[in-house]
Order: structure tokens, then sequence, then C-alpha cells
């Protein structure tokens, strides 16, 4: 089993998120990536890796929610529901036992889905741009995003803004809702100032990330397409906890943070 140290908590409490690899099963990584091309748009073969660079063409651009296609991101929330893309990230003893230590143990809500598998594909030509990040809008506690390929520096991989977490907590009226304050907007700016972290990696690998922290999908300058499925975990009081405001201190539904006992 692949457990959380003292030390990987420690990081995740004072950063916000934290990389753990080579965790999630390589037989439904495989079985993902396979999945996932019964979804491609019809220019855009497998095999044909000159084909992946984008914009998606405009008329094979799509917004089905289950399989959106527009620009340069693809995804593929169809097979989130099914068993073994559950089994493949959110029930995964390696990522389920991780994420119970940081929420405590036979605290989680029992998954009916993930996301889905999200792609960015790669620019090609396109010019880089500003990299900017947002706080996500959906009540939850602890996020995880995992790799079912390579996605190498500068490939799109998930980007976070260190430390970001401590501040946009307290630029929320409720822990958990996106009531955002008055003074998000001028926080928002000073954290775009902020270095960010792209986390790159290979098949397997996963980020452990806090719900308020200020994240983006990178741009994707490499070759291939950024692989990655999404899910989100919540304690099951998320529903009556939601909408108290803040609390002085912001680790208090996080037994195994509050487990640490030290003064940072």
């Amino acid at each position: 089993m692949v457990r959380l140290s003292n030390e990987d908590i420690l990081f995740f409490k004072q950063e916000g998120y934290l990389i753990k690899r080579k965790v999630l099963n390589p037989d439904l990584m495989a079985r993902a990536r396979d999945r996932l091309w019964e979804g491609a748009p019809p220019s855009i073969d497998r095999y044909a890796p000159e084909t992946w660079a984008g914009p998606i063409k405009k008329e094979e651009e799509c917004e089905d929610t289950m399989n959106r296609k527009a620009g340069f991101r693809w995804n593929f929330r169809e097979p989130g529901g099914e068993d073994w893309m559950m089994r493949l990230l959110a029930t995964d003893p390696n990522v389920w036992g991780m994420a119970e230590q940081f929420l405590g143990e036979g605290n989680l809500q029992m998954p009916d889905r993930i996301r889905g598998i999200y792609c960015t594909l790669p620019y090609g030509d396109e010019p880089e741009k500003p990299t900017t990040c947002h706080v996500d809008g959906h009540p939850f506690h602890l996020g995880v995003v995992g790799y079912i390929d390579h996605v190498p520096p500068r490939g799109g991989g998930f980007t976070v803004w260190p430390k970001s977490h401590r501040k946009f907590y307290y630029e929320f009226h409720s822990q958990y809702k996106h009531e955002r304050t008055e003074e998000y907007d001028e926080t928002l700016a000073l954290v775009n100032q902020m270095p960010y972290v792209e986390c790159h990696g290979g098949p397997g690998d996963i980020v452990f990330w806090h719900h308020r922290i200020g994240h983006a999908a990178g741009q994707n300058f490499s070759k291939q397409i950024r692989q990655a499925v999404l899910y989100d975990f919540r304690k099951k009081d998320l529903e009556q906890m939601q909408e108290e405001p803040p609390c002085e201190d912001m680790w208090r539904d996080w037994p195994g943070i509050q487990a640490l006992n030290d003064d940072d």
C-alpha cells in the first residue's frame, strides 16, 4: 500500500497540493486510454500523432457535456460513471487510503462517478499566453488528478499556485460553497503574480489538491495529448457543513492534519 508520511501531510498543509508517483493500476490506465479513443473527434487518429495538435476543427466541436470538444480541450466524461473508472481513481485502495489519511477513516462519501478523462491537445504553433488560476465553484474537500499517460514539462500538466489555499480560503463567505467576498478579485490578482508549479509526471502519478487552491490546466507545448482523470473527495457531513463560514482553523474538518500537532 502507498501511504502518506507525516512529511507528506505537512507539505500538503503548507503548500496546498501533493504529488505521489506511480500509484494507479497499469491495467486500468491502459483500459482508460483505449476507452478515450471511442469518443475522439473524427480527424484525430490515435495512431497518427501528427493529427493530435489542436485546436479541434470547428465542424468537430461538440457541446455535449459528456464528451465536450472545443479549442484545445477534450473532456470525455461519458465513462466517468463506469465501475472500472471509479476503481481506477476514486476507490483505488491507495488513493482512497491516502484520502482517508487526510480526511479521516470512514468519513468519505462513496462515489457514483469520477469527472472523466480530461485532455489538453498539443498547442502546436499557438502562441504562449499568460497562465492564470481559478478556484473551483462546487463544494468538495480534496481533489485528485491522475495521469494515465506521460505528461512532460510544458505538456499541459495540472498547475497550482502553492500556498494560495491559505489566501483563497478566507475569500469566500462559506467553507465550501462559492459565494466570493468583495476582496476575492484583489486576492486573485495578487495570487496570479505568485510563482506557480506545473505538476508533470508519468502514468500512474497523482496530484492531491486542496479545494481552495488556485489552479489551472497547463498549456500543452509537447507533442502528445495530456490525459488525466479527476475526482473530488467529499466528507459525509459536507451538506451540513458547507455553508458554515470559514473557520479560524481552516483544518478543523481534516483529522489527518489536526493529528500532526505542529505549530505551523
